[in-house]
């Protein structure tokens, strides 16, 4: 089949995580035999601040990369009909222009002969309900969503008949142990700062127990402000600033342990969604200690795959244990490797995504509730 991803950005994963995802999806497929291509406006913001800070070598880095994918800028006289109508598969990311997204829902309903999804992978739905709001999703064969309390959230708000649930996961030809590298650190936490969604809590379960226990850490991300760093350089954290998602699985197996620190709308309003750096340490087996997160979904063997702390005290004594008990950090390491293996690759959510296209062949216009309902 031929696919076409409208994506906010394919070649940068700067402050874009969505684009580690993608490029392991569309790796898959491409090995499978299908066709896939990228979209990506020409002015979308992780695009402009990679390029700002990397230069001309952005592009080729990604090349070297990936060379099997293929990522096409577009400005405004871009003939997207002729795109469109060429693919049998179009999936168009919520951080694409609403204006476009209901342009491609018309060529949907001028007689476009592809399926068309609505793909979503953010907290807007619940932090800024009136961006989803305004998208027209009428012509929209389907919606997918990365965890199931949004899906619940687009089936109340009425903004699709068709959704489903279909998780971020790691590109594990990319993201694997690395035990040939030597352990030369104890901590890192590879994140950016973002828009105060989580700052009190990168303070409280990360910076503050790396101070205590003097342990040897380092920060990789971006969108830091001053006084962030000031506090990361008094608390003897090294800060490496953006780190291309090439080299984090290199950078996970220099150190001992890392930690996961979800930002506030998805703790408090849209549980059971990892952000895709759960998936991704997990893979290249590394222990990972979270802060608080409900896995709803049962995507992971909490207390097996991962260890978690309430506060940060508690983030101390983990942290402790883990690095002073080899044998708990390697039995950890195995767990949840062996459960992003059975479960969490982008293989899998290949397989997934080819299922649901199946259940949207022509004649298949039952929403998944329905489905469930009929078959009680």
């Amino acid at each position: 089949m031929r696919f076409l991803f409208y994506t906010h950005s394919l070649i940068s994963d700067w402050n874009h995580g969505n684009a580690h995802f993608l490029r392991g999806v569309m790796r898959d497929l491409i090995r499978r035999g299908h066709e896939a291509v990228a979209l990506e406006p020409a002015d979308s913001w992780s695009r402009l601040n990679l390029f700002r800070e990397q230069g001309a070598t952005a592009l080729e880095t990604f090349k070297e990369a990936f060379p099997e994918l293929r990522s096409i800028a577009y400005g405004p006289d871009f003939p997207h009909e002729e795109r469109l109508h060429q693919a049998e598969v179009v999936i168009v990311h919520e951080w694409t222009d609403p204006a476009l997204v209901a342009r491609i829902g018309q060529a949907r309903a001028e007689g476009g002969r592809f399926t068309l999804l609505f793909h979503d992978t953010h907290h807007r739905a619940v932090s800024a309900r009136e961006d989803i709001a305004a998208f027209d999703l009428e012509n929209y064969d389907g919606i997918l969503v990365f965890g199931e309390t949004l899906k619940e959230r687009y089936l109340q708000a009425g903004w699709g008949r068709r959704v489903f649930t279909w998780h971020e996961a790691a590109d594990t030809s990319l993201f694997h142990p690395m035990p040939e590298i030597e352990k030369t650190s104890d901590l890192i936490w590879v994140g950016n700062w973002g828009d105060d969604e989580r700052s009190a809590e990168i303070r409280q379960f990360l910076i503050e127990p790396a101070r205590k226990l003097r342990l040897t850490t380092t920060v990789r991300g971006v969108r830091y402000p001053n006084d962030a760093l000031k506090a990361l350089e008094e608390a003897g954290i090294g800060y490496g600033g953006w780190l291309a998602n090439t080299k984090v699985p290199a950078a996970f197996a220099r150190r001992r342990v890392t930690v996961h620190i979800p930002r506030r709308p998805y703790v408090e309003a849209l549980p059971g969604i990892p952000t895709i750096r759960v998936f991704e340490a997990l893979a290249c087996g590394i222990p990972l200690i979270s802060a608080p997160w409900q896995d709803s979904e049962n995507l992971f063997r909490t207390g097996q795959d991962y260890l978690t702390a309430e506060d940060g005290d508690a983030m101390c004594r983990q942290l402790k244990a883990v690095l002073e008990d080899r044998d708990m950090a390697e039995a950890m390491a195995q767990s949840g490797l062996e459960t992003i293996l059975a479960r969490h690759t982008c293989s899998h959510r290949v397989d997934e995504l080819l299922g649901i296209l199946d259940g949207l062949e022509p004649g298949a216009d039952r929403t998944e509730q329905e489905t469930a309902e009929a078959a009680e």
